[in-house]
């Protein structure tokens, strides 16, 4: 599990993820920038991602048909996208990216301090959920380390309480196994 959470970027003019990547400069994330909505669906095979900044028009495959194609998978259904576009003069396409799982539509030009804002809203927000992931683990480790320690007490009692030694012996070196995978 990586600690650094990932923006992925997509944009077909590259001028415009560079812009994006300066925008982002400084914040608590990686940027991975791909140029097509191919090349993002294959990055989102590999990589877990805290926010997609997703360009609405591009060619071969747009962004509304690359946003619905990620809210199609399991593994990348719950992945926030924000949609920016050139666009602004028809309220139509904010209402399809908005029916395609996006979680907010800026058109360009806009303000990069909006656009770092939400995105480190969205880090922040990923970066928590895996520590509550992480916490969850633990406890869950801890637990299962105490049934198993709790159990070798609950027999070691038995044991001892009764006239049989190799079965006293057994019982208190399965106490000392449980207690130093405890204490691990």
């Amino acid at each position: 599990m990586s600690d650094m959470a990932k923006a992925l970027l997509v944009d077909d003019r590259r001028e415009n993820l560079l812009a994006l990547e300066a925008i982002l400069q400084g914040l608590p994330v990686q940027s991975v920038a791909v140029e097509s909505g191919e090349a993002a669906l294959k990055q989102l095979l590999v990589d877990d991602f805290a926010v997609i900044l997703l360009d609405a028009q591009m060619p071969d495959m747009d962004g509304f048909e690359t946003a619905s194609h990620i809210k199609r998978r399991e593994r990348t259904r719950h992945v926030p996208i924000i949609f920016l576009t050139a666009a602004d003069r028809d309220a139509q396409l904010a209402l399809r990216g908005y029916a395609v799982g996006a979680v907010d539509y800026l058109t360009k030009p806009f303000d990069p301090w909006v656009l770092r804002a939400k995105v480190s809203v969205f880090v922040e927000l990923w970066t928590k959920s895996r520590q509550l992931i992480a916490q969850s683990e633990a406890v869950r480790e801890r637990e299962a380390r105490w049934r198993s320690l709790t159990g070798a007490v609950d027999s070691a009692i038995g044991l001892l309480r009764g006239d049989d030694p190799e079965a006293a012996a057994q019982a208190i070196e399965r106490l000392e196994q449980a207690r130093w995978g405890a204490e691990a």
